[in-house]
């Protein structure tokens, strides 16, 4: 099983090597802007490395909501990170679920498939787009499992399209860990990736805030588990830099060896 992080964009292979990992996780432009990615010159060192790369869209891309000024240009920014994302070796591009606001959550879905079916204008996307469950919001289109399923519904059937569990998002959206990854594959069939995040806040707090294994809400066994039971790569997005993240992979290897 190979395990990684989240890292700065700058030097991921650097970044890798500083923490032991198999793999890297990081983003090709601001993660808050609307900014396209930007060739990079170490795209061949990345792409034909040892180290695994995965590519994290913008947490400014919201495909599902009904504001076409959000919209329409997510589709687009979606498009271009997964063109990006494939120039380095990506094995995947994650993207969160995103959230309909105060409308309603079956258009939501459906511009979800649209979303695909944009892409596929183009020849569609070039690898595969991992949605990724989130932790807060009532509207929210990869929450909850009733939600996830209906998202399924309407793209499962694109070859590209991928799920990454977050288990940090997962406590905090209010799924139960134990058993997670069954109930996930009912409905998925699928688990591409792994975030395995500790939760600096209770379950069902709604609330985004990672922490290292152990040291937040979340009993770290539960999330060994869902590990083992995943079978999936993993990424760690927690605090701490090389030392936190370095700790939390050795972690890991050390419990699924066992």
């Amino acid at each position: 099983m190979r395990i990684g992080a989240h890292v700065d964009p700058a030097a991921p292979l650097d970044e890798a090597a500083a923490r032991g990992a198999d793999l890297v996780q990081f983003f090709l432009a601001d993660p808050q802007g609307w900014t396209a990615p930007k060739p990079r010159s170490d795209a061949g060192a990345l792409a034909g490395g040892q180290v695994d790369v995965y590519v994290h869209a913008p947490y400014v891309i919201n495909v599902a909501t009904l504001n076409n000024r959000i919209r329409i240009p997510s589709r687009k920014l979606l498009l271009s990170h997964a063109k990006a994302a494939a120039a380095v070796g990506a094995k995947g591009l994650i993207v969160h679920g995103g959230h309909v606001g105060g409308g309603e959550l079956a258009k939501g879905f459906d511009n979800w498939r649209k979303t695909f079916a944009y892409a596929a204008e183009s020849g569609g996307f070039p690898l595969p787009v991992l949605i990724e469950n989130t932790a807060g919001g009532d509207n929210a289109c990869a929450r909850r499992l009733d939600a996830l399923a209906r998202l399924w519904d309407a793209v499962g059937e694109y070859d590209e399209v991928g799920f990454c569990l977050d288990t940090c998002h997962a406590h905090a959206g209010g799924e139960e860990l134990l058993g997670l990854v069954d109930r996930v594959k009912a409905v998925t069939g699928r688990i591409d990736l792994i975030h395995a995040n500790d939760s600096r806040d209770p379950f069902d707090s709604g609330r985004d805030r990672h922490d290292n294994l152990g040291r937040g809400q979340i009993d770290p066994e539960l999330i060994v588990a869902v590990v083992r039971a995943a079978g999936a790569p993993v990424v760690v997005e927690t605090p701490g830099g090389a030392e936190g993240q370095g700790a939390d992979i050795s972690f890991l290897r050390d419990r699924l060896s066992r």
